[in-house]
């Protein structure tokens, strides 16, 4: 278990961001393993996170458990399922800094095209979930979160232009990355990055990561449904450009 009080003063405000992104506020949590790696290897910090988000995964679903789109689930995770396995299969070979260089550019491309249609009054109608689209991007979001860490733009690129009600969205992307986080745990474990150190130093920030799920979920829900996808957008242009900042100066 990690004990210097430095790691602590980095890993509890990214597991609050991590806890508020669970909460509702798509894309503050990938300001959170940068946060982590400060104070520790990138393959650590990301083992330490993956219990701290499951467990954040049952404040969440537990939240939402009520409201949540059962298709868009199923679609997405299947796909999820084979991208996660490409990922694992591939781990060794893809460069995960043209990955974040390439999710980063489509990710900006799709919210401000989203932003100025809604600033000019053209907001396309709402899609459908959809099979073939479905399968796609669900397979970016796990290959994504696999190499990269950085599943939640593809998600949020085919979920947000169908318009869920607010409670919907966010009980949707609850479940779906509460069941990839349980498929990538044997994939972790085959690539040996659990341990018993790691476990027992994610156990020491549980409580920062149940209280600040909370507060998400309490604070989502005083943002009415407009406004909610507005700031989503606006925060998936942010998570964008700094997937496009990290990947351009790791591959320069």
């Amino acid at each position: 278990m990690i004990t210097d009080p430095l790691f602590y003063a980095a890993a509890i405000p990214a597991v609050t961001l991590l806890g508020l992104a669970k909460g509702g506020f798509s894309g503050l949590g990938m300001l959170s393993l940068p946060l982590m790696a400060l104070v520790a290897s990138p393959v650590q910090a990301a083992a330490i996170m993956l219990p701290i988000l499951i467990v954040q995964d049952v404040v969440s679903v537990w939240a939402y458990r009520n409201t949540w789109d059962r298709r868009n689930v199923a679609i997405l995770v299947a796909g999820a399922a084979t991208g996660i396995l490409t990922g694992y299969l591939l781990a060794a070979q893809v460069s995960d800094a043209f990955i974040k260089l390439a999710v980063g550019v489509i990710s900006i491309a799709f919210a401000l095209r989203r932003l100025v249609l809604e600033r000019g009054g053209r907001e396309p109608k709402p899609t459908p979930a959809d099979l073939p689209r479905g399968i796609f991007w669900g397979w970016a979001t796990g290959f994504t979160s696999m190499i990269a860490h950085a599943g939640g733009p593809p998600f949020q690129i085919y979920v947000m232009p169908q318009r869920l009600p607010r409670d919907v969205f966010v009980g949707t992307g609850a479940v779906v990355f509460a069941l990839i986080n349980w498929i990538k745990v044997p994939p972790y474990l085959a690539l040996g990055q659990i341990t018993l150190a790691n476990m027992a130093t994610a156990a020491a920030l549980f409580p920062v990561a149940i209280a600040s799920t909370w507060a998400g979920v309490l604070l989502v829900r005083r943002v009415s449904g407009t406004h909610f996808y507005t700031a989503v957008y606006a925060l998936l242009v942010l998570v964008g450009a700094k997937l496009v900042h990290d990947g351009a100066a790791a591959l320069l």
